[in-house]
């Protein structure tokens, strides 16, 4: 079977590339509050909803990488951070002890609602049958992100795992690349990044001469004004897939 022009090697991300993670946090809020009501009223749950999800937007936009190890902690301080500025708007002050409810129902939540993309498993197997070089280079804690490779079947279908918390380093440091093409053998000329972050798996990547795809898995479609240019947009893996190309 020809490889076609699919690359030597490729450097796959997990969370909302090849998992149903992350993404769409504006629904998990309104779900998570909506189950909350009763104790946050008479706030509205949808006004609490839209507060923690722009406060955890203004928190990860700064966050240092230590924070993606203590994912919990940090979700734990953004709900507090939401509700401290509810109270700074006028709204009534909501205890620290809810917003630590809040933020671990939100936790287990993401964890209930996760689920490997369709079509995901067999594009990855389709590319290790052509004899392409896989990594897993993923960001997290490690066991949290090890959890998750048992659970959706994946460490049989890689031929390096890269979990941040394992290793001590993680996108978009230069040596999470380095490392990840070192472990394969390849070098930046033979790669492809593949991820849903456009500064982890298309600017950083490029910047070492890797061919960077981004998964736009939603379709909404690069941020407006936004001059990162992608060397190729994605909305599943499948597309890789030399069948579904031709």
């Amino acid at each position: 079977m020809a490889v076609m022009n699919l690359p030597r090697a490729m450097l796959i991300d997990m969370d909302d590339t090849i998992l149903s993670a992350y993404g769409r946090p504006e629904i998990a809020w309104n779900t998570i509050t909506t189950e909350f009501a009763a104790e946050l009223a008479p706030l509205p749950p949808d006004v609490v909803a839209t507060a923690l999800l722009a406060y955890a937007r203004q928190f990860w936009s700064t966050a240092e990488p230590i924070w993606r190890i203590k994912l919990g902690e940090a979700r734990r301080l953004t709900v507090k951070g939401g509700f401290a500025q509810l109270a700074a708007a006028g709204h009534r002050a909501l205890p620290d002890d809810l917003a630590d409810r809040i933020a671990d129902r939100f936790t287990a939540y993401r964890e209930e609602e996760m689920f490997v993309f369709p079509g995901a498993h067999e594009a990855i197997d389709t590319f290790k049958a052509l004899g392409i070089k896989l990594a897993l280079v993923t960001n997290g804690a490690a066991d949290m992100q090890r959890a998750k490779v048992e659970r959706f079947a994946l460490g049989h279908r890689f031929d390096h795992i890269q979990i941040e918390g394992e290793h001590g380093f993680g996108k978009p440091e230069e040596r999470a690349y380095l490392h990840a093409m070192q472990a394969l053998g390849i070098t930046a000329s033979d790669t492809w990044m593949i991820g849903d972050n456009l500064e982890w798996e298309v600017v950083a990547p490029q910047r070492l001469g890797i061919y960077a795809i981004w998964m736009d898995v939603h379709g909404v479609g690069l941020p407006p004004g936004s001059t990162i240019k992608p060397d190729r947009i994605i909305r599943s893996l499948t597309e890789l897939v030399p069948a579904a190309r031709k």
